[in-house]
């Protein structure tokens, strides 16, 4: 029984959405299902299936024009994938996350031809691994405090940094990196195309983490890495922007993992109360504290999935939308969790278990309002969005 069987056009605004979802829903039932408990226990990134997802189903790259092999597509249809995936095998699909969004999306977006032209067709069709490198060991939620450093010699730039926390990092060839090239301005900031064979790059310890397990997350060091000028993305020092917009589509798409994570935990303990079991000779449904969790898991879950699509109708790559996804990934992100918590309850003890899949989904659930910016963070951003708009009026 699928509680989507009736979808409205804000969730499919066009038949190519409706589509690219029964491509993705038939997958994600299919073999990512299939993988995921033993991804969970191996802490292993399934590197074969991923590959499918570019090569024979040919669904990533979304965002990116025909030209370069992509579907010329919007946040809408990334954020139909990333849900979709993330009903069974959220690790899985951060790592997607972080290829999809976090490189393939922000070059597209911010690369110049030449670039886009090297390094997109091979990323969507999966043969390359991408990644982005943003946060830092001494450096979280402050992103502007990031300390790698760029030095322009010649027509290379030379980087020293390391960079923390970084999801395909063992996995992936390319990777986006911000930098400072200019200590004494905060606010500006510099990124570069960097390629895991150029000397200097390496790799630091895998993380060991109480969820998204099948997700790697590394710590990579860049010590006098060279960079050649051609790989510099947009200018010198003008890299802010292009960072804070690429964080809405971010944010957006960890929104959906949760919408995602919370779907399966309805679906499962909803099954749960009304078919699988019964206490006092009456299904679990019948009563009353049980009828609560269910009923209010499935309302917040419902009212989460609107904002967060009618946030994605409204993000463009030229355009700022920073309250709509900091509000939808806040809110979203926080339902998932509570949606675990209360599966695990309706379950009792068999959702403390590993037999069913609510207490994978819990923990893989709390990464999401770490990741892309605290919920803290989201909280501040919005606030700044408020006083704006309202600050000095009556």
């Amino acid at each position: 029984m699928d509680i989507l069987q009736q979808e409205s056009q804000l969730f499919n605004p066009t038949p190519e959405h409706a589509g690219l979802r029964d491509v993705i829903r038939k997958f994600s039932e299919g073999p990512l299902q299939e993988q995921a408990r033993e991804g969970d226990e191996s802490e292993v990134f399934n590197i074969e299936l991923f590959r499918r997802l570019g090569g024979e189903l040919g669904i990533l790259g979304l965002t990116v024009s025909e030209e370069y092999g992509g579907a010329g597509m919007d946040a809408v249809a990334e954020v139909i994938l990333h849900e979709e995936m993330s009903r069974f095998d959220p690790a899985f699909t951060l790592s997607v996350l972080a290829h999809e969004v976090l490189f393939v999306n922000n070059l597209f977006v911010n690369g110049n031809d030449a670039q886009r032209r090297k390094y997109l067709p091979e990323a969507v069709k999966a043969q390359k691994v991408g990644g982005m490198c943003m946060t830092e060991p001494g450096v979280g939620t402050d992103v502007l405090g990031l300390s790698t450093v760029a030095i322009k010699k010649g027509n290379r730039y030379v980087l020293n940094g390391s960079k923390a926390w970084i999801t395909n990092g063992f996995e992936g060839s390319y990777f986006l990196v911000y930098a400072k090239m200019d200590s004494k301005e905060q606010r500006h900031v510099t990124k570069f195309i960097v390629e895991k064979d150029f000397p200097g790059f390496r790799f630091g310890k895998k993380e060991e983490k109480m969820g998204m397990r099948a997700s790697s997350t590394a710590v990579l060091y860049f010590e006098d890495l060279e960079v050649p000028e051609e790989n510099l993305v947009g200018t010198e020092n003008k890299g802010l922007v292009s960072m804070m917009r690429n964080l809405e589509i971010e944010r957006i798409t960890l929104a959906a993992q949760s919408l995602g994570i919370a779907q399966r935990c309805i679906e499962v303990m909803a099954r749960y109360a009304i078919v699988d079991r019964t206490s006092f000779g009456r299904p679990l449904i019948e009563h009353g504290q049980i009828q609560r969790l269910v009923s209010e898991s499935y309302a917040d879950w419902l009212a989460a999935r609107t904002l967060v699509y009618h946030t994605a109708g409204r993000i463009r790559p030229d355009e700022r939308n920073s309250i709509g996804a900091a509000a939808a990934k806040l809110v979203a992100t926080q339902m998932a969790e509570r949606m675990g918590r209360n599966a695990i309850q309706v379950l009792g003890g068999n959702g403390y278990s590993r037999e069913y899949p609510v207490e994978r989904l819990y923990r893989d659930a709390v990464l999401l309002s770490i990741g892309g910016g605290t919920n803290e963070a989201m909280q501040k951003n919005i606030s700044g969005d408020l006083i704006k708009m309202f600050g000095g009026k009556k």
